[in-house]
């Protein structure tokens, strides 16, 4: 009798962390799917169905994707930027000189005009190619 309680013990121990890795492993993914039913004045019904798939900011690779809209008077927080880069040569990217206490941070494709405080300026979406 002991011995098969302490091998069922030992089977969760072992199959528990397998399982939560397989868990992990799969994006989570929501479908919603909506059916519009619509009559026409000739009498014709017509019914449209449209799936919406959202993975959750999960590429299909399993990445996270880290794009972030940035707007003026929010905190800029460089863990969120993706390919965080502090722009010295601006005018090489037809920028503006930064003000004093400011600077150019680049996020993406976009440059972001920073204060000292992290408090977003400017947003320019796409400056970079």
């Amino acid at each position: 009798m002991k011995k098969l309680i302490l091998s069922a013990i030992a089977a969760t121990l072992v199959a528990s962390p397998m399982a939560i890795a397989a868990a992990d492993a799969a994006p989570v993914q929501r479908e919603r799917t909506v059916t519009t039913v619509k009559e026409r004045p000739n009498g014709r019904t017509v019914v449209t169905q449209r799936t919406t798939v959202r993975n959750n900011g999960v590429r299909n690779n399993g990445v996270r994707n880290n794009n972030y809209n940035w707007r003026a008077g929010q905190r800029f927080d460089r863990r969120r930027a993706t390919n965080y880069r502090v722009v010295r040569d601006y005018r090489t990217y037809r920028l503006a000189a930064p003000g004093r206490g400011q600077y150019w941070a680049r996020s993406g494709n976009d440059a972001i005009l920073v204060r000292d405080n992290g408090t977003v300026v400017r947003v320019i979406q796409r400056s970079f190619r």
